[in-house]
Order: C-alpha cells, then structure tokens, then sequence
C-alpha cells in the first residue's frame, strides 16, 4: 500500500488524491464522489504518507497504524468512527497497546478510523504479501551464502 498523493485538506470532508499542480496550488479529485477541485495554497493540506501517531516510545508511521487495523480486522472495515468514545479507546488500545494516551485525542482515533475506512471502500487498502516473500527469500539466500 502507498499513501503517496493521498491528501487530507482542512475544512473538507473526505480524502482528495493529487492530480496536478498549479501556480496557485493543487488539482485533487475527491475520493468520494470522484469530483475535482483546486485547493489553494493557502489551505491547511496535509498529505497522509508524512502523517505519524504518537506511542509511548516516539511516533508511529500511519500506514503501520493502518497495516495493524488490517491485520486485526482480516481486510474488512474497521468499526465506525462514530461509536463512543470509551469504545473507540478500547479499540485504538489493541490495535496500538502502546499510544500515547495523553499526547493522542478522540478527534485524532476518530480521523485514523475514518480514513481506513474510507480507503478500504475505495479498495486502496492493499497489502501485498510479495514483500514479505521478498524479505524471506532475501534472508534465505544470505543463509546460503553463509553456509558456503
């Protein structure tokens, strides 16, 4: 999965992919509704790849956080970003045991679930098990190499 172009903007709801670049700001196209607009420079956007959580020991990439809500929920949609909010804890706390409680708000939790959800919709939520292969046979062969 690859969160690069996939871009929240302050004061829209939903997510926008990049489309091009202006001289005034940016082209993005609704994940929702697939509609296209300009997003000027002025507007607080913030692009999900450079996104962390904040855990215990430092911060978190988001796709891990994402990768992890995928591992628990088998592929499927999380639960919804409206339940209440000490369910929404206890949901973040076994998806990510160790976040920051104090540095991490309801509003933040709410966001990362609406955003899986909404990429999960989209069928943008993909990931590949070929890396897990790569990895494997990489470490496989410098066994090999090592027995030589």
């Amino acid at each position: 999965m690859d969160l690069k172009g996939i871009l929240s903007i302050s004061g829209y709801s939903g997510l926008f992919k990049l489309v091009s670049q202006t001289r005034n700001g940016i082209i993005v196209e609704s994940m929702i509704d697939k509609k296209r607009m300009q997003a000027f420079a002025t507007s607080k956007i913030s692009a999900l790849e450079d996104i962390a959580i904040y855990i215990e020991t430092g911060d978190i990439p988001l796709i891990e956080v994402f990768k992890k809500i995928f591992d628990k929920e088998n592929g499927e949609m999380a639960i919804s970003a409206k339940v209440p909010v000490a369910e929404l804890k206890k949901y973040f706390g076994e998806v990510l045991p160790d976040y920051d409680r104090e540095r991490l708000y309801v509003s933040d939790m709410k966001r990362v679930i609406s955003w899986y959800n909404a990429l999960n919709a989209e069928g943008a939520i993909v990931f590949e098990e070929e890396n897990v292969e790569k990895e494997t046979t990489i470490e496989e062969s410098e066994a090999n190499e090592e027995n030589k």
